[in-house]
């Protein structure tokens, strides 16, 4: 059975919660372009103030998400993100873009 993504959203709050993780759903994050903030972006679960979770409920994880997650990586300063899928075939991709290229980009 797949639900909708925002079902798996507030499920893994309430884990995190009572793991005692600090975890925010829909954080505004702000995009810069050239060291110019170009924009706001909205992370499904921001955990730890250094994690971005984006969490997918279909029937696998595509390229598209994982290229989505990068550009997320990119053009904040969070290093790390998490992609999950909870659809027909559960996965999950790990992602690192370290600050230390964001400079020379």
């Amino acid at each position: 059975m797949v639900f909708l993504e925002k079902v798996y959203d507030h499920a893994m709050v309430i884990e995190l919660c009572k793991m005692g993780v600090n975890v925010v759903s829909q954080h505004m994050i702000k995009v810069f372009y050239d060291g110019i903030e170009v924009g706001n972006y909205f992370a499904d679960l921001f955990v730890e103030g250094v994690v971005i979770v984006e969490i997918k409920a279909g029937t696998g994880l595509i390229e598209e998400h994982e290229a989505q997650l990068v550009n997320f990586l990119k053009a904040t300063n969070i290093e790390v993100g998490l992609l999950l899928n909870f659809g027909d075939k559960p996965s999950f991709k790990r992602k690192v873009f370290s600050n230390t290229y964001k400079t020379l980009i």
